[in-house]
C-alpha cells in the first residue's frame, strides 16, 4: 500500500475518446483525485463517477482535478463516458496485477478487475490520504474529497 506523503507512481493508460492519461503529471499543479474503479458493469463504480461529474463545478472552483482508471475496454469505457456524460479522464486497459503491485490495489477475481481504490494527490503529487478497497463497497466519495482539500486548504 501506499502511504501518505510518497509521490504516487508514474503510470500511463490509454484514454476514453483519445490520446493518453499520464499519472500523476495530468494532476500536477492543484490537489488531484486518481480513482481505479471496478468497470462499468458496477453499480456502485457508476454511482461514484456520476457523482463526480455532479460535484464537478465545486471541484474546479476548489482546483481539484478527477481522473479515473479501469480494466475495461475502450468500448466499454467510451460508453461508460457518454452514459454520464463525464468531463474528467478516463482511463482503460488497466492491467490489475501491474497496477497492483506499484499501488497496492487490491484485485477481485471474478469479473477480473482492480477493486475501488482512491487517492487524493497534492500539487506535487504526493499521496495526502488514500482508500483501499477489498470489495464493492468503501470508496472516495466527492463529499469528502471537498471537504478534506478545504481542511488542508485552511491550515496552510
Amino acid at each position: 500500500m501506499l502511504q501518505n506523503g510518497h509521490v504516487f507512481p508514474t503510470l500511463t493508460f490509454a484514454r476514453a475518446g483519445g490520446g493518453e492519461v499520464h499519472l500523476p503529471g495530468d494532476l500536477a499543479g492543484g490537489f488531484g483525485v486518481i480513482l481505479f474503479h471496478r468497470g462499468a458493469w458496477c453499480p456502485y463504480c457508476n454511482a461514484q463517477l456520476a457523482a463526480y461529474e455532479a460535484a464537478k463545478h465545486e471541484f474546479a472552483r476548489e482546483h481539484i482535478k478527477v481522473i479515473s482508471v479501469s480494466a475495461d475496454d475502450r468500448e466499454t469505457s467510451e460508453t461508460l463516458v457518454g452514459k454520464h456524460h463525464l468531463s474528467f479522464p478516463v482511463g482503460y486497459g488497466a492491467d490489475p496485477k501491474a497496477v497492483s503491485a506499484v499501488t497496492g490495489a487490491a484485485i477481485n477475481e471474478k469479473p477480473y478487475c482492480l477493486q475501488a481504490t482512491g487517492f487524493i494527490l497534492d500539487a506535487e503529487g504526493r499521496i495526502v490520504t488514500a482508500v483501499y478497497s477489498t470489495r464493492a463497497i468503501g470508496r472516495l466519495n466527492p463529499d469528502d474529497v471537498l471537504g478534506f482539500v478545504r481542511y488542508l486548504k485552511s491550515k496552510s
